[in-house]
């Protein structure tokens, strides 16, 4: 493992997304006392998310800088982001998740330089000789890679190039150049910066299969012939229950041939609606699956596919699917959550009992000056009549208008009760208020109890 790829933030640093009222008594539903990110740096290893740019600041900025050691653009490296017309190139979002990360001591992993999808139009419609092609490939790895030379950790060069057979797939890269443009992209990457680790990743490659097996063998041919090429990504977009019992013995033969390995696109997907014994089943998988890269050396990195259901990808391209990550869609860790800090050496404080009401705080927007709060009271197993919640704001920040709730705040500490129409949460329920406050500097998320 590089030095680059080492540098993680020392010290810890606790999380609290939801504080909960129980049936027998007050409790704190919250992430482990120590923050996953730290976890993983004891074992050696770098644990990671998927972001959206755009959504870095309030509670999703917040859990991203604290959890997580390393970030990978979900779509903001892509070609078709970073130069929609040709010549024309816009790396707004991905300059802001690369600033994001250094400001908060992570790494990011580049995804993705070379694939078949996402591809500008300009691109897909062309016309190109195969000189061409080879030359628009080329100037593309140049470019990108040499803007973010030394800050990028790793990258996905080479985005799932075989079909399940193991046969290479038809792209507009191997149709054009032939299944030589593997060895020639990572070699362009590596020229414009040898600092970075170079990946090929590649999805249904987690087990000993026809596909895993095509892609040992393509690593182990470039190994031979001295083409740069650091490691192996398995995506491990995974069925509930359907962790392949193969995947440490998969992930130690790639090392055994002299390259890391990486989970790079971790979720497990369900039917929906989840129940208990669904998310039971999602904790021990995800525990598995860090629990095997844990257990090899060479397994250096573990990246989840965004972090929560609210900005997961699962429910848009598999319908009915979904509630694929460790943390809900209002930022409260789930069963998962608790099974990748286990599988990580930590214990931390189990996820609330049945029988709770919790107050989950979210920042929805936020602007130079403002921010708009909400604050959504959901209750399983119990229910309420009404309801308080309280926090005490930690760097200045002021309520200016609140709905669906009277909120006052006297100095630091805020109070909100529900309105006269929504008092009542029946169990399996919910409900919701909003605020617009102030903020300057920083809007840290405060610790919320439900009273």
């Amino acid at each position: 493992m590089r030095s680059s790829r080492t540098s993680l933030r020392a010290g810890l640093a606790a999380l609290v997304a939801a504080v909960g009222l129980f049936a027998a008594g007050t409790g704190t539903a919250r992430a482990a006392d120590t923050p996953l990110r730290d976890l993983a740096a004891a074992k050696g290893k770098v644990l990671g998310t998927a972001v959206t740019g755009s959504k870095l600041t309030g509670t999703y900025g917040d859990i991203t800088g604290t959890q997580f050691s390393a970030v990978t653009p979900g779509n903001a490296m892509k070609w078709e982001s970073v130069e929609p017309a040709r010549g024309s190139f816009n790396w707004t979002e991905a300059d802001q998740i690369v600033a994001f990360a250094q400001a908060h001591d992570q790494q990011v992993r580049g995804h993705t330089l070379v694939w078949h999808s996402q591809n500008p139009g300009w691109l897909t419609d062309g016309s190109w000789t195969s000189a061409q092609l080879s030359d628009l490939l080329r100037s593309h790895i140049d470019t990108e890679v040499g803007r973010y030379k030394g800050r990028i950790a790793a990258w996905d060069v080479v985005n799932e190039p075989f079909n399940e057979d193991g046969t290479y797939r038809s792209t507009l890269w191997h149709d054009g150049l032939g299944p030589g443009y593997i060895a020639d992209a990572l070699t362009w990457a590596h020229a414009a910066d040898p600092d970075a680790d170079l990946y090929i990743n590649d999805y249904n490659v987690e087990g000993v299969n026809a596909k895993s097996t095509a892609l040992y063998n393509l690593v182990k041919s470039l190994k031979q012939q001295g083409v740069p090429i650091d490691g192996v990504g398995l995506q491990a977009h995974l069925i509930l229950g359907q962790v392949p019992s193969t995947l440490q013995q998969n992930i130690q033969r790639f090392a055994d041939l002299g390259v890391d390995v990486a989970i790079t696109e971790l979720d497990v997907r369900m039917q929906l609606p989840a129940d208990s014994a669904e998310l039971a089943q999602q904790e021990a998988d995800f525990k598995s699956v860090v629990a095997a890269c844990a257990a090899v050396a060479r397994c250096v990195n573990v990246t989840v596919w965004g972090f929560t259901d609210s900005d997961s990808w699962v429910p848009g391209t598999f319908p009915g699917y979904g509630a694929a990550t460790p943390y809900d869609e209002d930022y409260r860790p789930k069963p998962a959550y608790y099974g990748i800090a286990e599988a990580l050496g930590g214990g931390g404080t189990t996820p609330p009992p049945t029988g709770a009401c919790t107050a989950a705080y979210t920042v929805t927007s936020q602007w130079n000056t403002g921010f708009t709060g909400q604050v959504r009271i959901s209750c399983s197993g119990a229910s309420l009549s009404s309801w308080k919640v309280n926090w005490t704001y930690g760097a200045g920040q002021r309520i200016t208008q609140a709905w669906n709730a009277t909120c006052t705040q006297s100095g630091t500490a805020v109070s909100c009760a529900n309105a006269s129409y929504n008092g009542s949460v029946p169990d399996g329920g919910s409900v919701t208020f909003g605020f617009n406050a102030s903020w300057s500097g920083t809007n840290p998320v405060p610790a919320v109890t439900l009273g």
